[in-house]
């Protein structure tokens, strides 16, 4: 994926480092998810490059070409895609982890190519070809876990070590632990990307949003489905995501829906992640029905909020018993939504 210029979001985004700007302080790692733990990995670099830039701004002889760029760089496929040749489904695509990152104050993000050519390269040539001469790095990020070059050989310390040759420093950051009760070790505890997989997939929404530091969401347009719930005074928004992204749990789900841009307005809804059988879907499909709102959205760019998961999917024997189910749906997203419309 190629964004050559400057997007809405105010974040430059390139897949070359030939088009990257700088100099640069990198964060390095995959960022899928864009958690507490990553946030903590890029804050040294936004603290760093707003500090230098504050005191160029103020020496009038520093040059405009003396900026230093906050940079995220992560991989484009996720390294594990390009290795087992299986998809690999993201919590935050490309177009997401751009939000995410821009709500931080991210400048930029550049997404190496990973393939053949990169996995090959030894954890030297990485940090003196990638960090060094192309994208002119001047402070370096990571996580106390980051392993990086030819078959991941190069660690966190390693960086560091080979960076100092440059005279670049690098901020280790220890790895981010979450209180809770049930878990017995420090890698239970550990926030991590594979671990918020596991709550949604389990449907554990509250558990992985706390991991998050925000509500896991969906983004996708509005597309037209069936309209099957119409016929029961039901009407659902059929939406349309990014095929990478990742689902959590089928069933019903309690949810905030945000129109387009208004990200200030939230309406509250329901909505169901599944097959459909009860009218013999064939695929999975994610539908949204928004309480106490009336209004045509195809085409419509909706962002829902995960907040509560209410009940899997199950198979009706008839409309009318659905119809019901939906009632009482409707009844308990309300008991959990209603009068906190935002965290």
């Amino acid at each position: 994926m190629v964004n050559l210029s400057p997007n809405g979001s105010a974040v430059w985004v390139v897949s070359s480092t030939e088009l990257a700007l700088t100099p640069t302080a990198v964060a390095l790692g995959k960022f899928d998810g864009v958690h507490r733990g990553h946030r903590r990995v890029i804050a040294p670099i936004l603290q760093q490059a707003n500090r230098e830039n504050r005191e160029k701004e103020s020496d009038s002889d520093s040059l405009a070409t003396d900026y230093i760029y906050s940079t995220v760089v992560t991989f484009y496929p996720h390294p594990q895609e390009f290795f087992t040749g299986i998809p690999h489904a993201l919590l935050t695509p490309v177009d997401e982890k751009v939000q995410q990152l821009r709500s931080l104050g991210v400048k930029q993000l550049v997404l190496l190519p990973f393939g053949k050519e990169l996995s090959a390269l030894t954890p030297e040539e990485f940090v003196e070809q990638i960090l060094v001469q192309q994208l002119q790095c001047q402070q370096i990020s990571v996580g106390e876990d980051f392993c990086f070059g030819k078959k991941r050989s190069g660690t966190a310390k390693h960086l560091q070590f080979l960076a100092a040759k440059y005279g670049i420093p690098v901020t280790i950051v220890p790895i981010q632990t979450h209180a809770d009760e049930n878990v017995t070790s420090t890698e239970e505890a550990r926030i991590s990307t594979s671990l918020i997989r596991q709550h949604l997939a389990n449907g554990n929404i509250e558990l992985a949003n706390q991991l998050l530091g925000r509500p896991y969401t969906l983004i996708g347009v509005v597309v037209q489905g069936q309209q099957i719930g119409r016929t029961i005074n039901f009407p659902t928004a059929n939406l349309q995501l990014p095929k990478e992204k990742f689902l959590p749990r089928q069933g019903v789900y309690a949810v905030r829906v945000f129109i387009e841009e208004n990200q200030t307005s939230a309406i509250i809804g329901v909505m169901n992640i599944g097959n459909r059988p009860t009218v013999n879907g064939t695929h999975p499909t994610v539908e949204v029905h928004l309480l106490d709102w009336v209004g045509d959205l195809y085409g419509k760019n909706l962002t829902v909020q995960l907040v509560k998961f209410l009940r899997p999917e199950q198979k009706f024997s008839s409309l009318e018993e659905l119809k019901t189910q939906i009632q009482l749906d409707c009844i308990a997203a309300r008991e959990v939504l209603s009068g906190n419309t935002r965290d």
